[in-house]
């Protein structure tokens, strides 16, 4: 049996969670829990944490343990190992940067919504085709931005998306002003600085403008 839509669980769609889902990469793991409090502060729940780093599912079962009102996902999940690793570390969302038959399968048996990469358009028939309609659209400025995702719904208005690379405060209006966009992913919230000075007030700050993003776009 093909995959089916991941909106079709129980579970709510991760695009309609938030306007910006923060991407993270975590370095350190002390760092996981003080800020996905700030960015659930600033009003960002949908969390992704890249499987980037050592402790990337640590921090995703800190935060799931330790963060009241946090869905915490994982991202840069390219493997079925990937899947079950994060599911058993408390992910509540899988989002990959692309796609294989067996990633596929493997996410949709995983019992959570997921979102596969996606970049050309027959990626995008291909899944539809599998009964799975919501994806990430990775890289997003380099593959074609706005523009590409505009041209995708009309021939493919089913499909929904969150477009995430290179996206930042000033580009994401205008993803979030299409029909066919549900939220964009960004780290933007998130910057070297801020994080390595640990200031958290700082990232609720900018994680609260991205949360108002929705009521511009």
């Amino acid at each position: 049996m093909p995959p089916v839509n991941p909106s079709a669980t129980s579970a709510p769609s991760v695009l309609d969670l938030a306007p910006v889902v923060p991407v993270v990469v975590v370095d350190e793991l002390g760092d996981a829990v003080p800020m996905a409090r700030a960015l659930v502060a600033g009003g960002l729940p949908a969390i992704e944490v890249t499987l980037r780093t050592p402790v990337a599912l640590d921090a995703i079962r800190a935060i799931a343990a330790e963060v009241p009102g946090a869905v915490v996902g994982a991202g840069t999940v390219i493997s079925p190992r990937h899947v079950a690793d994060s599911v058993g570390a408390g992910a509540r969302f899988l989002v990959s940067p692309g796609w294989t038959e067996s990633l596929l399968a493997a996410m949709a048996g995983s019992g959570v919504p997921f979102l596969p990469g996606v970049s050309t358009t027959s990626e995008v028939v291909a899944l539809l085709e599998r009964g799975v309609s919501e994806m990430k659209f990775f890289p997003a400025e380099a593959a074609g931005g706005t523009a590409y995702l505009k041209s995708l719904g009309g021939p493919l208005p089913q499909a929904r998306f969150c477009p995430t690379g290179g996206i930042t405060s000033g580009t994401a209006p205008a993803y979030l002003a299409l029909d066919n966009v549900g939220c964009v992913g960004g780290s933007w919230m998130l910057p070297a600085d801020a994080v390595a000075a640990k200031d958290w007030a700082r990232v609720e700050s900018l994680a609260r403008e991205a949360a108002a993003l929705a009521q511009v776009s």
